[in-house]
């Protein structure tokens, strides 16, 4: 039995996880989303990612952005690794891509700021 903390609403169920051969048995929770939270943890966790990527500029070093989908959270260290390779340059405003399919996990890498979206 494992037991994990809920995330996904404001409850925080303290829930327990059981793997029976193929089977996942929860309990604790108070909502169909906490099953479903920790049938992903226990066979598929997976994360998103906040982040900054260097910027070609001196007075706005970096640029903040994220990942627009969840990733498997194995894949972590390897997106990192990928958003601080990059070093961008103006202009970019919020939602422009800044790392297509990064990795090819269908999710890109994103900017959360219009701080660049001048020249």
């Amino acid at each position: 039995m494992k037991e994990i903390i809920c995330i996904v609403c404001p409850n925080g169920c303290t829930l327990n996880v059981e793997k029976n051969g193929g089977e996942i048995t929860v309990t604790g929770n108070k909502c169909k989303r906490g099953e479903e939270f920790a049938v992903s943890e226990m066979t598929r966790p997976m994360r998103t990612i906040c982040s900054t990527v260097k910027t070609d500029r001196a007075d706005i070093p970096v640029l903040p952005v994220r990942v627009s989908a969840d990733i498997p959270k194995e894949k972590i260290f390897a997106v990192m690794d990928e958003i601080n390779a990059v070093t961008v340059t103006a202009p970019l405003k919020r939602g422009d891509t800044v790392i297509k399919n990064v990795l090819g996990l269908g999710a890109d890498v994103i900017a959360t700021s219009d701080i660049l979206s001048r020249n």
